[in-house]
C-alpha cells in the first residue's frame, strides 16, 4: 500500500535484506542483555558479547525467512489478482504464518496462519487510519493556503480600488 515501493522482484530482495538487518539488529541488543545477565559479575560484558555472537545471526535468520516469504506471497498475489489493495498482506500474512508452522501440523499451522492474518490486519488498519489522518492534515493546510491568497487578492482588489487610476491620455505630437 506504500506508494514508495519497489517493484516485486527487487522488492523481495530487498525485504530479505532489511528483515535480515532487523532481525540481526534486534537479536543483538536481545542477546546482549540476556548474555550478561547469565553470565557471571566479572564476566557480564563477554558473556553478553558471546551470547549475541552466536544467537543473534540465527535471529536475523528467521526475520529473513519471514520477510522474504511474506514478500513473495505478495508479489504473487498482486500477479494474481491484478491489483494492490489492502487485502494481498493479509493473506500474505496468514499464508507466511501458517507456512513456517506447518511442520508443528495442520492444527498450529492454521493458528498460526489466523494469528498472522490478523496482526497484519492490524497493520493495514493503522496505515490507513494514518493515511486518512494525513490527508485529512493535507486538505486543511490546502484550504487554509486557499483562504490566505483569497485575502490576498482581496486586499490587492482593495487597494485598486482606492487609488483610482489616472488613465493618460496618448500623447499625441503636433508638427
Amino acid at each position: 500500500m506504500a506508494m514508495r515501493e519497489q517493484p516485486c522482484p527487487y522488492r523481495i530482495i530487498d525485504d530479505f535484506g532489511g528483515a535480515f538487518s532487523m532481525g540481526c539488529f534486534a537479536g543483538c541488543i536481545f542477546y546482549f542483555l540476556k548474555g550478561m545477565s547469565f553470565a557471571p559479575k566479572r564476566e557480564r560484558f563477554f558473556g553478553g558479547i558471546q551470547l549475541l555472537k552466536r544467537r543473534a545471526p540465527i535471529l536475523g535468520g528467521s526475520f529473513a525467512l519471514w520477510g522474504g516469504l511474506f514478500s513473495i506471497t505478495d508479489c504473487t498475489l498482486m500477479h494474481l489478482r491484478n491489483q494492490q489493495d489492502f487485502i494481498n498482506p493479509i493473506v500474505a500474512g496468514a499464508f507466511t504464518g501458517g507456512f513456517l508452522a506447518i511442520r508443528a501440523g495442520t492444527r498450529i499451522a492454521v493458528r498460526n496462519a489466523i494469528f498472522g492474518g490478523i496482526i497484519l490486519g492490524f497493520i493495514q488498519l493503522a496505515e490507513i487510519g494514518m493515511l486518512k489522518i494525513q490527508m485529512r492534515e493535507e486538505m486543511r493546510r490546502m484550504q487554509q493556503q486557499q483562504q490566505q491568497q483569497m485575502q490576498e487578492m482581496q486586499e490587492m482588489m482593495a487597494m485598486q480600488v482606492q487609488q483610482p487610476s489616472k488613465k493618460q491620455q496618448p500623447k499625441v505630437e503636433k508638427y
